[in-house]
This record gives C-alpha cells, structure tokens and sequence, in this order.
C-alpha cells in the first residue's frame, strides 16, 4: 500500500477511470491522483472509512460483475453521509493487500488509546505546516498553523511559546519540539483551576482528593466511590509513581475527563439497559422515509445502499414504494417522478444482509404497494423465499393473541406493514379461501393523493388513490401490522384491534395534536401509528420528530438522507440502549389506564419539575468553517430544549473573537424542564457572523435522561453525526428539584 498501486475506480457500468493510490507514511493518509492530470490529487483519512466490503457487495460493482470477477473487486464505506469508493484491482492478491491492509488500519484506530489519537492529531497538523518538508518549523510556519488551527494568537506570545519550546536553540522546531510547543499552546487553564480546588498540594489528586471531587462534583454514588477512584487512577494515570501513591496527576486527571466516563452522556445508559420485554407499541421506534432515496424526491438517486445506511445507523422501520416492473419483477421508486429505480428483490437481499449487523431487535419493512396481484405474488414469493425464517409468517405462539409481543421476543424477525385480508383471527381459525382478495386499496399510503390535503390548490398533482385486488400470497405475509384507514380515535378505540396500524402525513398528525392530544397519546398506548413528511417536502427535508414523539406515537419516519436538526435529534435521542433502535416510551405515555395531555404536563400523576443549570466553560480545537487559511471562527454556543411545548427553549453564550481553538466563556444557561423523560438537550456551536447567516461549526444531542452532571467533556458530531475529534465543550451541569 505503501509502495502504491494502480487500481480502476468505478462509478457505473460507462465511467471506469485508472487511479493511482498510495497510503502515505504516516499510515493515516490514502492519496491518489489520475493518470493523466497534472499534479492534481486528493487524499482521505483512514479515519473517514467505516468499513471495506469485498467482493461485489454495492450496486456498481454489481452492475459490472459479468466484466470484472469478485476476486478483483472491493469497497470502500464512507461514514456519514459521503458516496461510496468502488475499486477493481487488477489482481486478486492486490485486492487483498488493500482489503486486510485498511482492515488492519481501521482497527488500529479504533484500538487506540486517547493519548496516542492525540499524538497522531498533532502529527497531522505538523505535516499540514511543514510547508518545505524538512522536517523541522520555522516560526513563519508556526504563525501560518496557528491560523489553520484556528487560533488568532498574539504574536509577542506566540513567538514567546516558540522561543521556549525549541530547546535546540536552532531557530526551528523539530518533532519532540513542536509536542512541548503543541502542549503549552493547549494548557487548560479551565481544567487546572478544577484541579487545584481539590489537590491538598496544589500538585496531585490524593487518593482522598479525587473521591471528594467525585462525590460533591460528579455527583457519583457514595457508595462505590472509592473503588471509582482506585479504578480511574489505575485506567488514566500516565505516571506510574502516581499510581503506587494512589494519586492522580493533572494529566491524568485531563485523560479521566476527556475520556467516556468524564462525558456528558452516562457510559451505562449507552449500552442496553431498558427493558425490552414490553409490548412493541411501548417503544419508540427508529424509522426511515422513502428509505431507497439517496437524495430529493422527484430527480433523486435511489439506491440499495439507502437500505444498507439506515439500518446500519440503527433504523429499525425501512419503506418500500414497490410497483409493476418490466419482466414479471417488482421496482421500488417513487411513484409519478423521475427518481431512478431499484428491484424489490435487491431490497430484501439487503435486508437479508443487513437487517441485524448492528441491533438484533425486530425490522419492520413498511410497505407502499401500488403493483398488480401476479407481481404482489413474486413479492410475496421473494420475502419467502429470500428471508426464509427471518420473515414472521404467524403470531409466535400460534394463538390469537390480545396484545403485540415484545422487542425481546422478536428478536431476528422482520416484520411487514401492509393491507391484510381479514384479520389475524380469521388467518388463524383458517377461515379465509385461498383464492380470496381483497378489492380496494392496497395502500394506505400514496403519498401523491396525501399532497392533495396538504396543498388543495395543486390541481396539477391531483391523484386517485389506487384501488386493486390485494393478492392472499402477499396478504399472508402481514400478522402484526395490518396498515387500515383511521376513522377516528373513538371509532379505534371501539373497534380497532391492537394489530392495527394507521400512517398520517405530518399535517394530519399535527390536527390531531392540536385537537385531541390527550386522546392520541391514549390511541398509541394501544396501538402503533406511523407519522410520515409531507408530500410537499419534494427536497427531502424533515418535520420537527419531537412534536410526534410528544404524541407518544412510536414510528417517525424521517428521510434519513438529509442532515439538520431533525436527524440530529432522532440520532440524540435512539443513541441511547445500544443504539438498538427501540427506546422505551416513558410510562405515563404506555398505561391506557392512565391519561397525559403533552400541552399540560402539569397535571400528570408523579409531576416533578426540574432545573438544569449548564454554566458552558470552554471549547477546543474547533474545526473552522472557512477553507481560507487567514480566517477564524468567532465561536457561541447554543443549549436547545427539545420536548414538550412547555419546555421547547434555547439560550446562548457570547460570542469569542478570533479563537476557535480554546475559547474560554464561563457563561451560566437555566432552563426549566416539566416533562424530563421525553426531552432531548442540544449544544449547538456556530461562527458567529453579525453580516449573514452564521454557520455551523458542530453539534451534540443526547436525551435529558443520560445526562451525566459535574464537571463534563462534550464530543461534537459533525452536520453529519460523524465525530470530529479532538472538538469539543467543557461545562457544568447541575440538575436540581423545583419545588
């Protein structure tokens, strides 16, 4: 990898380039550059892969397999949001230097310790600098890297710091010099002064020191604090006489607070902790739009590797607008416009592959069925056949059942959402002809004919909703999700049996919000509904997922492809439990028995406001926002509540001139909050700009409930959600009674 390797890039069957690729030496690096061009060549970070696929495992190398043997061909995942690499070496054992090379490289990183990852950052920014590569820096350069790193330093000060740090007295800074220079430049005042609070000597954190700074600060359970403290000395403690006295120096008391247990989110509530044996209506659920979609709604790409990003992040609920395709084979794309389409068969090979790699919990693939009864048949036939007993066929026991199984019991099983002839009685009584079907419609959610009610002067994109024979193949497939029209809430809660599933569009959600909230949340503590966006939002924008969340209403589909705030917060709030895709609905929102009204929380059994008080300390190595070396970010931050009307709120920081590498701030934010369980909290920074729009530099949502208090260290996620270390906030939080 090293010595480099000429290797085809792939784009589609037609665009088939030769590119050279090299890893750079510092094993971080991958750069490349084409045959033909000039100098021109771009890198990318080892960091920025998430995985190597081997073989032809993506649409492209797919498209090409009858030119190209697998052998030869491997792909590269991008995190975020970012397209694909597709490779074709031109040997198999050249493919596999590459495969187990990134292989071997990803792991390396991702086993790395914070102090290495920390070296290895202030290695990159060296090589950034060393303008001539010799190796060494010249305060000319030294001036240029501050800038780059987002510093606008007083130069009498830097040149003080550089004059310090180069020990050879040579005029330039070599590797161990630029490290000294590196860690006077980022010495944390902030963090020193919490330090010295609670040294005795103003040197180290005695035994005795760090518990009561872990009590009275960090808030941590009396009890087990000793053995905490015995523990993070021995995990974070560079220096081994540090250790035998028991004591933490101030490096190793930096290393704890950079590290999980100092971050903002609990470490324990990040893994699996709910409960998971509770009905499946009890839990918010993970859910995508148009989950094909690459892009916007009426030109965009559609895409398998829609299917493959969202479940990967999590997604436990996928959506398939499935119509009559050519050659007896279903298509999957968004009926009426002209985004590209995919074979049904694809998706649910993907789903086969994919559904459970990173949470073992229930997919529910929703369908949007517009196609013919014999191509409903060869749907039918593919789920069978290609899920084999992933598919759920039969309620698990084999009995009519009263309410929906749990998570935990569904483990493994994908489940699908649709019309069903009947109900699930007549399918288990074998009641039902086998040559019976259902006229009407197929689909409750034809997303064309939805437009008309979000926007009655469209007259141009009036439709009927299709009415066809719904085939007993496909209807048999259906057990716990039979999708129905909704009458309204008194009719379902007269009539409807708890298999039944109704979808809104997000306005019709919203009017029943405004007009019978309380007897929505009452609907969703028995039954499951889906919220999907408008047909309006052609680009493939978001509503607001909290509003629905409010409702207690558990599948909010979102389109997973389009970054902001609202992806964010259903990133902030399903990163919890193991990122497992379900999160248990709090429980005065899962007893029918009892009754919640999101406008006035005020009056629920068990009421107890709280105060959040976050004083926000200081930001470091903010990434900057403008490509141009000589700018540099005048960074705030913004601490947004997201929940119930009552607590929606946001307050601000000031703003710091020039110094996005460590801006100190010391600003106190309150906020009152009456329903904890369903808020999320957001810590937004952005580059102020009094001229324009001000932009965004990173974000961090987590849900109020894994809010660790003290002293704390928040990772910020780029528009993405990728990391972006080593950027992040250093606050504190307390979190009190309100009488």
């Amino acid at each position: 990898m090293i010595v480099g390797t000429v290797m085809r890039k792939i784009k589609s069957r037609t665009w088939k380039k030769q590119r050279y690729f090299k890893l750079q030496e510092d094993c971080m690096t991958i750069w490349y550059k084409s045959k033909k061009a000039g100098n021109t060549h771009s890198t990318f970070s080892v960091s920025d892969v998430e995985t190597v696929r081997e073989g032809h495992q993506s649409e492209v190398l797919l498209s090409i397999a009858d030119e190209f043997p697998p052998g030869r061909c491997f792909t590269l995942v991008f995190r975020g949001r970012r397209g694909n690499l597709d490779l074709v070496a031109d040997s198999a054992d050249e493919a596999q230097s590459w495969i187990k090379g990134m292989r071997k490289l990803i792991e390396n990183l991702e086993n790395m310790g914070e102090s290495e990852k920390l070296d290895q950052w202030i290695c990159e920014w060296f090589k950034k600098a060393d303008k001539n590569n010799d190796g060494r820096m010249n305060f000319q350069e030294i001036r240029v890297l501050l800038k780059m790193m987002n510093v606008d330093m007083n130069e009498r000060h830097a040149h003080r710091l550089f004059m310090t740090a180069d020990k050879s007295q040579t005029g330039t800074l070599e590797d161990d010099e630029f490290v000294l220079f590196y860690k006077m430049l980022t010495q944390r005042e902030d963090v020193i002064r919490v330090f010295q609070d609670y040294s005795g000597d103003g040197q180290k954190l005695s035994l005795r020191d760090l518990e009561e700074f872990l009590r009275d600060e960090q808030l941590e359970e009396v009890d087990g604090v000793q053995q905490l403290a015995m523990e993070l000395i021995e995990r974070y403690e560079p220096s081994d006489t540090a250790k035998m006295l028991k004591a933490m120096s101030i490096d190793g008391f930096l290393m704890y607070l950079a590290s999980p247990e100092g971050s903002i989110f609990h470490p324990r509530q990040q893994s699996l902790y709910q409960d998971m044996t509770q009905p499946l209506n009890h839990y918010f659920i993970s859910s995508s739009h148009n989950t094909y979609l690459m892009e916007d709604q009426l030109r965009g790409h559609s895409s398998v590797e829609g299917y493959i990003r969202a479940l990967k992040r999590g997604c436990r609920c996928v959506e398939v607008d499935c119509w009559d395709g050519p050659n007896g084979e279903p298509i999957v794309y968004h009926g009426h416009t002209f985004t590209s389409k995919i074979l049904f068969k694809d998706v649910v090979n993907a789903l086969r592959n994919y559904a459970f790699k990173v949470s073992e919990y229930p997919v529910i693939l929703s369908t949007e069925n517009h196609c013919g009864v014999e191509q409903q048949r060869v749907m039918a036939q593919h789920l069978n056949t290609i899920l084999g007993d992933k598919l759920l066929k039969s309620t698990l026991d084999g009995k009519i059942p009263v309410s929906f199984p749990s998570p935990e019991e569904l483990k493994g099983k994908i489940l699908l959402k649709g019309k069903k002839i009947g109900g699930l009685e007549e399918s288990l009584n074998g009641l039902l002809e086998p040559e019976d079907s259902l006229t009407g419609e197929v689909s409750d959610e034809d997303e064309a004919a939805d437009i008309d009610e979000d926007s009655l002067h469209s007259n141009s994109l009036r439709r009927t909703k299709s009415k066809q024979r719904l085939s007993k193949e496909l209807s048999d497939c259906v057990v716990y999700c039979k999708s129905v029209h909704f009458s309204s809430f008194k009719h379902s809660r007269i009539h409807s049996k708890f298999y039944e599933i109704s979808s809104f569009t997000e306005s019709k959600a919203r009017k029943h919000l405004r007009e019978a909230g309380e007897e929505f949340v009452h609907h969703n503590a028995r039954q499951l509904t889906r919220v999907y966006p408008s047909g309006l939002r052609t680009d493939s924008s978001n509503f607001n997922p909290q509003e629905m969340w409010n409702t207690g209403t558990q599948i909010v589909a979102l389109n997973f492809q389009t970054a902001g705030v609202e992806m964010d917060l259903n990133d902030g709030l399903f990163s919890q439990n193991g990122r497992c895709g379900y999160v248990l609905k709090p429980d005065f929102m899962r007893m029918s028995e009892r009754r919640f009204d999101p406008e006035v929380p005020q009056n629920r059994e068990g009421y107890q406001p709280l105060s959040l008080c976050i004083q926000v300390i200081s930001g470091q190595q903010l990434p900057k926002v403008n490509i141009k070396e000589s700018s540099v970010v005048d960074p705030f931050v913004r601490v947004e509540i997201h929940g119930l009307p009552l607590d929606q709120a946001k307050q601000e920081t000031r703003y710091i001139d020039n110094n996005g590498f460590n801006p100190v701030w010391y600003d106190t934010l309150r906020f009152t909050i009456h329903a904890p369980e369903l808020a999320l909290v957001r810590f937004v920074v952005e580059d102020y700009d009094k001229a324009s729009r001000n932009d965004f530099v990173g974000q961090y949502t987590l849900p109020f409930s894994c809010i660790q208090q003290g002293y704390r260290h928040i990772h910020l996620l780029s528009k993405d959600g990728t990391s972006i270390p080593p950027a992040s906030l250093f606050v504190h939080v307390r979190i009190t009674n309100l009488v």
